[in-house]
């Protein structure tokens, strides 16, 4: 060969291997699937629930329990990931102290549990005002 073609030469192309194998890809897509977007709103409404001078119903408690361990997982995520406790100190305490409340079991009792409820809910209040005070999250309206 001659002129511009003549300065090309083919080199083998290594066979490409997906990153993934299909085990790993199916875990992949049931994280994606199962995965929330952080929704500030309903974890306000979800604290004043808690915090309001009405306490809620006993029916309520488990709903209510539920969905603020589900707000305080995502809050952690969201403060792990993004490395708040390491940009400031109050935040890092905040992380530790909802830690340690994520990990306690629910009161059986009314009385307690609503008591830990509220001191779960204020504590992720807290936190999320620390995240939105460093920038983590927007602030939730």
């Amino acid at each position: 060969m001659t002129g511009a073609g003549a300065s090309m030469r083919c080199r083998p192309v290594p066979t490409w291997t997906p990153p993934l194998n299909s085990d790993q890809l199916t875990a992949v897509l049931a994280k994606l699937r199962g995965w929330r977007p952080f929704d500030g709103g309903a974890l306000l409404d979800d604290i004043g629930a808690v915090l309001d001078d009405v306490t809620p119903a006993e029916d309520d408690l488990k709903a209510l329990a539920e969905r603020l361990d589900g707000h305080l997982v995502q809050l952690l995520d969201i403060a792990v990931a993004s490395q708040a406790g390491r940009r400031d100190e109050s935040a890092r305490a905040l992380i530790e102290q909802v830690r340690a409340l994520h990990a306690e079991v629910v009161p059986d009792g009314y009385v307690q549990a609503v008591a830990h409820l509220r001191r779960v809910a204020w504590r992720a209040n807290e936190l999320l005002e620390a995240l939105v005070r460093v920038r983590c999250v927007k602030e939730a309206v």
